[in-house]
């Protein structure tokens, strides 16, 4: 059934995607930004109309579009994902 939400959250993966496509010219991390902003409701949205398990595959398909800000993210708070070191 293609809810509002859903829809929502299907067009925000054309958009994730079509901005990965982009050059980066310095205006990567405003990008970014706007697809965290936009996706987070987005996804507490979709996750209380259609339950758990979508919305914690939302947040996998999310998490591979926004890899890099989740990198920088977790590097900040220490969890020695260190530029060289492969992580475990």
């Amino acid at each position: 059934m293609m809810t509002p939400p859903l829809i929502l959250t299907l067009l925000w993966f054309v958009a994730a995607n079509g901005a990965a496509m982009l050059p980066t010219r310095g205006n990567r991390r405003k990008r970014a930004v706007l697809l965290v902003v936009v996706g987070v409701p987005l996804l507490g949205w979709l996750t209380a109309v259609h339950g758990p398990v979508a919305g914690i595959l939302a947040l996998a398909a999310g998490t591979s579009v926004l890899r890099w800000p989740i990198i920088h993210v977790l590097r900040r708070a220490g969890y020695g994902l260190r530029r060289g070191e492969p992580a475990e």
